[in-house]
């Protein structure tokens, strides 16, 4: 129902994954925790939105999931996600996080410490939230198996009606 991001709202990844969202899932409500993705004040303000999605869950705004998103580069703009205390805030994070750092050839260390990781931001978009089609189809399917269960117990009470009513004696 509901998804953080923390990343950067001036980062391109941003717009791909809610993009992505908007497209499979547009009930999902997404929350932004902004932060600098690279550069020497971003592990510390990674490690800080990774802390205040947390508060928002225990306040009372439940958070499904939480992405880490930021898009491709050189090792050195990824750096941020090597750092100890983004690793060691994203493994101990009350809450399940994906990893959607860099392109499918990118490796951090976050990547490790994260319940899941993604090849792009995108990926991590479209394996935390099902396609909208995907899930409508699976209400159909239960709908008409709900649909036959009642029919059935319908049936059922009709029979027991009818046998019941050949035992009543006329007045």
């Amino acid at each position: 129902e509901r998804v953080a991001v923390v990343t950067s709202l001036a980062a391109a990844a941003l717009q791909d994954v809610l993009a992505a969202w908007r497209r499979r899932a547009p009930h999902v409500e997404v929350v932004v925790a902004h932060c600098a993705v690279q550069g020497a004040e971003a592990p510390a303000q990674i490690v800080q939105a990774l802390a205040d999605v947390q508060h928002l869950h225990r306040a009372g705004t439940p958070v499904d999931v939480v992405v880490v998103c930021r898009g491709g580069g050189s090792l050195e703009d990824l750096w941020s996600f090597n750092d100890e205390r983004v690793v060691r805030a994203v493994a101990g994070c009350q809450l399940p996080v994906v990893s959607g750092v860099g392109h499918e050839t990118d490796f951090t260390l976050t990547d490790f410490a994260a319940d899941l990781r993604a090849p792009t931001p995108t990926a991590a978009a479209e394996l935390v939230c099902r396609d909208r089609a995907d899930l409508q189809s699976d209400l159909d399917a239960m709908a008409t198996v709900l649909s036959m269960r009642v029919r059935r117990r319908l049936d059922g009470a009709q029979q027991d009606l009818d046998r019941l009513a050949t035992r009543l004696r006329a007045p």
